[in-house]
């Protein structure tokens, strides 16, 4: 399937469906996400600029475009599977298509996989978090924390996560790294990594108990989104700790509030203690009229007296218990 996904033919293919302003945008590090709505119009999310208009497509030039990736992926397209999502073997930039009955019109959007790593330094220098935010996650990576990413869409979970993966590798070098995704996202340099992606037959959950046997320091989840985030959490809290994880909430308090929702899926309770030992810190970004910016950084240190004990390091550098 692999030699088959990259076959020259198969991506020139693709590419001609595509079109060049498509292919242009693809190759523009600045590019964040291609947008196609059922009425034709074509966005285009640049860094610092926000989403623009780019166009129109016509519906059939659409639909080719659809069916080629499906073709790509080893896939069809009809009435009754109308829905093609998958990682494009040009970049492997996230796509995902849409045909008639569930839209009006064929619809797509390409998100693409992060062309440069930003390093936590970044953030910091392009005012997208503060120095104080900057050192506790620095400390909470020195400490062997276990760190969760918590945005909305488009908010950039990924690439703050891969940053922080990124300082995980140029402190503790030596240690082993067990990646878990749908989809794969996550960019990691670790001399010492194994990547582990699911499947039609194999779930989150599963991945997570095979990678107990896979000896590792440290275990990096894509995002969590459903009860395997329980496993994850008792995985973290019996001898593997230093760990990350994105999970979509669009705030810091709120990530914990979607935990609870995911581990009662497969324990019909919140299992709030479990949490509050297991989570030490939630990294909150969110999507501004300013662009990108790292809004809180919550550090948990328990779940005792009926509510989660907190400290939260806001981007106006104000520190309280919450």
């Amino acid at each position: 399937m692999a030699e088959l996904r990259s076959h020259p033919r198969l991506v020139r293919k693709l590419q001609d469906a595509l079109g060049d302003q498509i292919c242009a945008a693809l190759d523009d590090p600045a590019v964040v996400e291609v947008m196609l709505n059922p009425d034709g119009r074509l966005f285009i999310e640049r860094l610092a600029h926000g989403m623009v208009a780019a166009g129109n497509m016509a519906a059939a030039t659409a639909e080719i475009i659809i069916g080629s990736v499906a073709h790509a992926l080893q896939s069809e397209t009809d009435d009754e599977r109308p829905i093609v999502s998958g990682e494009l073997p040009i970049g492997g930039h996230r796509f995902e298509g849409l045909l008639p009955p569930v839209v009006g019109a064929p619809t797509f959007t390409i998100r693409k996989r992060a062309s440069r790593l930003f390093g936590l330094e970044d953030y910091a220098t392009q005012g997208l978090m503060t120095a104080d935010q900057l050192a506790v996650i620095r400390n909470a990576i020195a400490s062997r924390l276990n760190i969760v990413v918590s945005g909305g869409t488009g908010s950039g979970k990924t690439t703050l996560a891969n940053a922080v993966i990124a300082a995980i590798i140029a402190h503790a070098p030596e240690h082993r790294l067990v990646i878990l995704e749908d989809t794969a996202e996550i960019q990691c340099v670790a001399e010492n990594a194994v990547s582990l992606h699911t499947s039609d037959t194999v779930d989150m959950a599963r991945l997570l108990k095979s990678t107990m046997r896979l000896r590792p320091d440290r275990i990096i989840v894509g995002e969590v989104r459903d009860g395997a985030a329980l496993t994850l959490l008792k995985a973290w809290n019996t001898g593997h700790p230093g760990g990350i994880t994105t999970i979509h909430a669009n705030s810091a308090i709120s990530a914990l509030r979607r935990l609870e929702q995911l581990t009662a899926e497969v324990s019909h309770q919140p299992m709030r203690e479990v949490i509050g030992e297991a989570v030490d810190l939630i990294v909150s970004i969110e999507r501004t009229d300013r662009g990108r910016q790292v809004r809180d950084v919550l550090h948990v240190e328990s779940f005792s007296a009926g509510q989660y004990q907190t400290q939260s390091y806001t981007r106006k550098e104000e520190r309280h218990v919450a």
